[in-house]
């Protein structure tokens, strides 16, 4: 039998018995990914509750490290980098009378308070290393006795191997959970903080080098800026259709003040809406527009889009900008530059009019009168069931399409000779200008023509 001082040169009073099992489980899970062996064991035999992997088999060797460097190695596969853990658990079990006994192939480790050397009154914990009592063990087992089964489960709890939390997508940062009542944040599996008001939970297995030094001995308290930009890169990674649209659909809570934290990350709510326009038939408007621009919105319903509504800030950072597929996000703007695109007209021949509306068609030269003539780069009036539609959603009365030299006018213009009159002199202004709605230059231009109607009533 041999002793040896832990060297334990501050105890984490804090601690309770739960925080030391967590340490010894987060052993066993580590052994377990490092050597790739079966599951590790948690489980009650008599009057102990025994934790075990099947590793190695631990040696008392690890217990003089401070940093275990295989670990260190492997930082995105492990949740322990201290070999200190496994002390401060230790010291501990002692603090709260918990005995406990740790076997494995290469001997049994207990522990015991001692004098230290050279110092025979100062009594410090000892670990006890005798022979193994079970040489050909496979891995370690830790045996506890004097911890409660509330002990073990709230251990357990700190882990998401043991959490229930459903794993919705993992990226190279890490991956998104499904959260149960609370968010909580996991480094490679092991809880270090909760979030009040997290959509997800988040497991990070990529830890910057903020994070590795926010990883304090308890391994508690760590702090959200210690963890927000990886949390963020693991969103930005995120290509889910189910996670853009429930971050979408959580945008809708910003007018009320009730979204999550994570809308809060302009980037991350654009790059949602852009999963959300490649995957899905979708149309973006902002609180405004789906108040005031009805019919531009009943469109694109009757059209199989669904609404999805965004804040002006948002509707602002996607306008124009590419989805994954390189596609053009379609905001109300970008639906009815789609709609005109498809849109072809369904022209009325003059023998096609009925008796009032020809009337009023044939008044065109007298309209063009009022105003000195039928401007020479006007080539042709035509008349059209349909139009193109404006960006509210209604289609155009009138339109001057320069290419064609001609203006087409809305048959339902004809219904009123104020409406066909009006339309075909406001569309003229446009030819004459050549410039489009209020502009400095058509403003202009329509003031020279009611001028000139006005001259020829007076």
């Amino acid at each position: 039998m041999r002793k040896f001082d832990l060297n334990i040169e501050e105890v984490l009073e804090d601690w309770e018995v739960y925080h030391a099992i967590r340490e010894i489980i987060a052993n066993a899970i580590d052994e377990q990914i490092l050597t790739d062996t079966k599951e590790i064991e948690i489980k009650k035999e008599k009057n102990s509750f025994v934790i075990r992997d099947y590793g190695r088999g631990i040696k008392y060797e690890h217990l003089t490290q401070n940093e275990n460097e295989e670990k260190i190695s492997h930082p995105e596969l492990v949740i322990g980098k201290f070999g200190v853990g496994l002390k401060d658990a230790l010291a501990t079990f002692d603090r709260h009378k918990v005995n406990i006994i740790i076997k494995s192939k290469h001997g049994d480790i207990t522990i015991d308070k001692s004098s230290k050397h050279d110092f025979e009154d100062v009594v410090t914990l000892h670990a006890v290393i005798s022979s193994p009592s079970e040489p050909e063990m496979i891995g370690t087992k830790v045996i506890l006795e004097g911890c409660t089964k509330d002990d073990i489960e709230k251990a357990k709890s700190l882990f998401l191997k043991f959490s229930g939390e459903k794993v919705l997508e993992k990226t190279q940062y890490g991956e998104i959970l499904n959260k149960e009542s609370t968010s909580r944040i996991y480094i490679n599996g092991i809880k270090v903080a909760e979030e009040e008001n997290f959509l997800f939970s988040y497991n990070i297995t990529s830890l910057t080098g903020a994070m590795r030094k926010a990883l304090n001995r308890e391994r508690t308290h760590v702090g959200r800026t210690a963890y927000t930009e990886r949390v963020k890169s693991i969103l930005l990674s995120s290509n889910d259709e189910k996670i853009a649209k429930l971050l979408v659909e959580d945008l809708e809570g910003y007018q009320k003040g009730t979204e999550h934290d994570e809308m809060k990350y302009v980037d991350v709510a654009v790059h949602a809406c852009k999963i959300l326009n490649t995957t899905s038939s979708v149309v973006f408007v902002t609180p405004q527009q789906l108040q005031y621009d009805t019919m531009a919105i009943d469109n694109a319903r009757h059209d199989g889009l669904s609404v999805v509504v965004v804040p002006e800030t948002i509707s602002q950072k996607i306008r124009g900008e590419q989805d994954m597929s390189g596609n053009t996000m379609r905001d109300l703007g970008q639906y009815n530059i789609e709609w005109n695109e498809s849109f072809e007209f369904k022209f009325v021949k003059p023998s096609e009019l009925n008796s009032s509306e020809k009337e009023i068609f044939d008044k065109t030269k007298d309209i063009f009168g009022l105003i000195g003539g039928q401007p020479k780069m006007i080539k042709e009036i035509v008349i059209s069931e349909t139009m193109r539609r404006e960006e509210s959603g209604m289609e155009a009365s009138g339109l001057w399409e320069p290419d064609k030299k001609r203006i087409v006018i809305k048959r339902e213009q004809l219904k009123k000779m104020k409406d066909y009159a009006g339309t075909l002199l406001h569309e003229t202004s446009h030819a004459i200008s050549g410039a489009g709605d209020v502009s400095r230059e058509f403003e202009s231009e329509l003031t020279n023509i009611i001028g000139k109607i006005s001259a020829e009533s007076v």
